[in-house]
């Protein structure tokens, strides 16, 4: 029987995932790495690495099931910056999407230039550290060597169709997080933006991710193990193959993603704006979403582990048994700033409450219920300016824990579908190269299996620690900003002067 190939290239690791006609998994493999974090404020990760191994999985995936799959979907984090020459070489690291904050000036220059009522209608959102505009105008100032010799720009999905076929282009729903270069209502390019922050760019030609891109060339086939000729989807960033995956692609359903940050989307009638959060093309033609994405969600939970100096399993059964409420601990997860839907690069992370008769089960227990709380705060922005949600999906690693998602349905009130299978945006890169493979009966290869169901009796106490956590942030905010300020310049790591552009 033949296979569908997914692979998605990730924050903390890339996985691959061979699919049949009857949606059994036949084959995974995954490679665990790290990105760069050069300076306070700075995420990066290479293309190179995309590339070996996006080749390595394909490779061993082949190599274990002996033939070629029919069709191939990559996926993968972003949105990012990948400058590259005309020829497609990379002349830096990636600049990764919004836990990358470098770019707040030129955020704030272009927000006060082109005015938020454009960039809200035009682009979707507001100017952020999501935004890969204000991310091309800082390269172009900090990093004018770099600058000279860009004419391109990858994100993982599009450097890897461009290694496979040596197509350059670009799914719609990437395009439109370059905000202020895409003109959402239009589905194209704005002509007027790219010439005033990416002047000299050749820009990539769009496609919707469920539409063939190009096909395995010779070289790649033989550095890939894949067919010659094989066809290779457009595909997208990875959040939107997550939703593909459960089938989150219906007007009014919800994903909610568990993974080492916390993101959601919501698929929504076209023209739905919030100033809180991120509007987007869809991954099918003609379709929208609303997004929101938190700096942390898992990551959190893996850093008071090292902390703690216990496995992440012993530290979740522990809080297990502490008492909803976390026993009068209140966390806010900023541990990276935040994105939305308070959009605020120098949030900080905080436990208010202390006393000498905590321990380690209450702060994480507080840490598990202060993002299922970012998560509430999220939802109450999606229905503000949307339509209710019809459904709420789960999926990513942390949605196959038992405490977690159970945390979020208690405090946010929403029963949660759990699929079959949440192995992630891999699943849905396979699901889309199905379609191209002319594979029916897709609807049933994810089937819900499990329903978490809110505690209703938690709700009242769940909604005053809500409260106190949106005003704790508010009544501390200043403070914050102060400590950070005071702390930046001595914490920024100098890249030494002989590294170049690509060692950064």
């Amino acid at each position: 029987m033949s296979y569908v190939l997914g692979i998605d290239i990730g924050t903390a690791s890339s996985k691959a995932v061979a699919v049949d006609e009857s949606g059994e998994i036949r084959a995974t493999e995954q490679v665990s790495h790290e990105i760069s974090r050069p300076r306070i404020g700075w995420a990066e990760h290479h293309p190179a690495t995309w590339w070996s191994e996006m080749a390595s999985l394909s490779r061993r995936v082949v190599t274990q099931l002996g033939e070629s799959p029919a069709a191939v979907c990559v996926s993968g984090m972003g949105p990012c910056l990948a400058p590259a020459t005309a020829a497609g070489e990379p002349v830096r690291a990636a600049i990764l999407y919004g836990i990358d904050s470098r770019a707040e000036a030129e955020i704030a220059e272009l927000s006060a230039e082109i005015g938020d009522d454009e960039l809200l209608v035009r682009g979707g959102s507001l100017l952020s550290s999501q935004a890969v505009g204000p991310k091309i105008l800082w390269l172009q100032r900090h990093e004018p060597e770099v600058w000279a010799r860009t004419r391109r720009f990858f994100m993982p999905s599009s450097y890897a169709v461009w290694q496979l076929t040596g197509e350059y282009m670009l799914d719609h729903h990437s395009a439109s997080q370059c905000n202020p270069l895409y003109d959402l209502p239009a589905n194209r390019w704005s002509e007027e933006m790219v010439e005033r922050v990416a002047p000299g760019i050749e820009l990539p030609r769009l496609l919707w991710s469920s539409e063939v891109a190009g096909a395995v060339t010779a070289s790649a086939a033989e550095t890939t193990g894949l067919e010659r000729g094989t066809p290779v989807l457009a595909g997208t960033i990875d959040a939107w193959a997550e939703a593909v995956s459960i089938g989150a692609t219906e007007m009014g359903d919800i994903m909610l993603m568990y993974g080492s940050t916390m993101f959601l989307t919501k698929v929504v009638e076209r023209g739905a704006r919030s100033t809180k959060l991120w509007a987007t093309a869809g991954v099918h033609e003609g379709t929208e979403t609303l997004a929101a994405g938190m700096a942390t969600g898992g990551i959190v939970a893996t850093w008071f582990g090292k902390v703690a100096g216990q496995p992440l399993e012993t530290l979740i059964a522990e809080a297990a048994k502490v008492t909803p409420g976390a026993d009068g601990l209140l966390m806010l997860p900023y541990l990276a700033g935040e994105r939305t839907p308070i959009f605020d690069p120098h949030a900080r992370g905080l436990l208010i409450g202390l006393t000498l008769s905590h321990g380690r089960a209450e702060m994480m227990r507080a840490m598990l219920e202060g993002v299922a709380l970012g998560v509430r705060h999220n939802l109450d922005a999606f229905d503000e300016v949307s339509a209710p949600a019809t459904r709420y999906l789960a999926v990513g690693g942390g949605a196959r824990t038992t405490i977690w998602p159970q945390i979020v349905s208690d405090v946010s009130g929403i029963p949660q579908l759990l699929p079959r299978h949440t192995v992630g945006a891999a699943f849905g890169d396979a699901m889309l190269a199905a379609g191209a493979a002319g594979i029916s009966g897709l609807e049933s290869w994810n089937p819900v299996e499990k329903t978490i169901e809110p505690n209703r009796e938690l709700g009242p106490m769940y909604a005053r620690l809500f409260d106190l956590y949106r005003q704790a942030y508010l009544d501390t905010r200043e403070v914050i900003h102060a400590l950070v300020a005071a702390d930046q310049p001595r914490n920024i790591r100098a890249i030494p002067a002989e590294a170049s552009p690509t060692d950064r």
